[in-house]
């Protein structure tokens, strides 16, 4: 993963003597890698006081370094359900970043670890995406709730909760809109889902709102992250397409300006690719340690 961008960054790193130079291309680098220009500038001057405080010289001594100064900003979450009752997952992203197969791989991952998960097809203003969900829970071999085409999300999270309830489930994938006629009535529609999710009783610490971003999309994987966070207060992300051509700055933006943890990559087209993130794979391939 980030195979481009972390062979620049090696490169910039083993070919050249530290001097102000090597600081400026390292900071153009950083900021083609969808830092973003703040956080860069930060990252920069860190970097210029610790290797003059620790005598850096060499790569892997600029490496390890950089590698502690992005460590606090990548934030990490257990993938781990809430024992005690039902956990309730809303799944949110704009359409096309994978949302409803990362639904699939998901609810893939949970019945293998012996968990009983519920799919809930509430993108109905999306003829395609209730298909798809409803072919993949026929694949997978579970239950699923939907309703037709255009009719109320919430009345088909609404039942889902009451299906998962009764049937002792452990898990609830709720597939969400990604996109109506404007913003302003998406983010609505997302509250209203929210406020009945949390009105039947489900605890906190069992329901989380998952936001699925393409890696590939850099500096506006950050953007979609601010939106709906302020709709609904993400509580993670998922990552797609991680061993793709990403980048992997803005993810790094996301932990630093939102502090949400990231808790799956999906990394191919099976059912079976998808893991939970690994933050120290991560930060090695983002500043170009390991092979």
């Amino acid at each position: 993963m980030f195979n481009k961008f972390r062979e620049k960054l090696k490169g910039l790193f083993s070919s050249r003597k530290i001097d102000e130079s090597f600081f400026e291309e390292l900071e153009d680098t950083l900021i083609e890698g969808d830092l973003g220009a703040r956080l860069t500038d930060e990252i920069i001057e860190k970097l210029r006081k610790e290797a003059r405080e620790e005598k850096a010289k060499t790569v892997e001594e600029l490496q390890v370094i950089m590698k502690e100064l992005l460590s606090p900003y990548v934030v990490t979450a257990d993938a781990a359900l809430a024992e005690g009752g039902l956990n309730v997952f809303l799944v949110l992203g704009v359409n096309g970043v994978g949302k409803t197969t990362s639904i699939a791989k998901m609810a893939s991952y949970y019945t293998d670890r012996g968990k009983k998960v519920l799919l809930a097809a509430a993108d109905t203003f999306r003829a395609a995406a209730v298909d798809q969900l409803d072919i993949h829970a026929k694949r997978l071999g579970m239950r699923i709730v939907k309703q037709s085409n255009g009719s109320d999300p919430g009345a088909v999270v609404y039942d889902a909760l009451t299906s998962a309830l009764a049937h002792g489930d452990d898990l609830i994938l709720a597939d969400t809109a990604g996109r109506m006629h404007n913003k302003e009535n998406l983010m609505k529609e997302l509250q209203k889902i929210d406020k009945i999710i949390s009105s039947r009783g489900i605890a906190p610490e069992r329901y989380k709102k998952l936001l699925v971003i393409d890696a590939t999309t850099g500096q506006n994987g950050l953007s979609q992250a601010m939106l709906f966070n302020s709709a609904v207060r993400l509580d993670g992300v998922i990552l797609t397409k991680y061993d793709s051509a990403a980048k992997g700055g803005a993810l790094v933006q996301i932990g630093q300006q939102l502090g949400l943890p990231i808790l799956f990559v999906g990394t191919g087209e099976k059912y079976s690719d998808i893991h939970p993130f690994d933050k120290e794979e991560f930060l090695n391939a983002l500043v170009g340690i390991g092979d």
